[in-house]
């Protein structure tokens, strides 16, 4: 069985510094909730994140294969720190 997975952008504000995270996972809501418990990757710990964007993929290899492309998409996460 070939489970989807999800490619997503996390946004955190603290006073002007604004802050994106990208990465994938087979459920959003409950990796945004580890996240905001300080049990996600340790560069997201201390701060509270808001979902800023997602996409759907059928596989998880095609998620963690766009993930990347969106960790260098720089102009694309400065856009979306904007709605932050």
């Amino acid at each position: 069985m070939i489970s989807c997975g999800y490619v997503y952008v996390l946004g955190s504000a603290f006073g002007a510094d604004r802050r994106t995270y990208v990465g994938w996972s087979v459920d959003i809501d409950a990796r945004l909730a580890l996240h905001n418990a300080g049990l996600g990757a340790r560069s997201t710990r201390g701060r509270a994140w808001v979902l800023l964007y997602a996409e759907r993929y059928p596989t998880r290899r095609e998620a963690m294969s766009r993930e990347v492309s969106l960790k260098r998409d720089r102009r694309f996460r400065a856009m979306l720190a904007k709605l932050l």
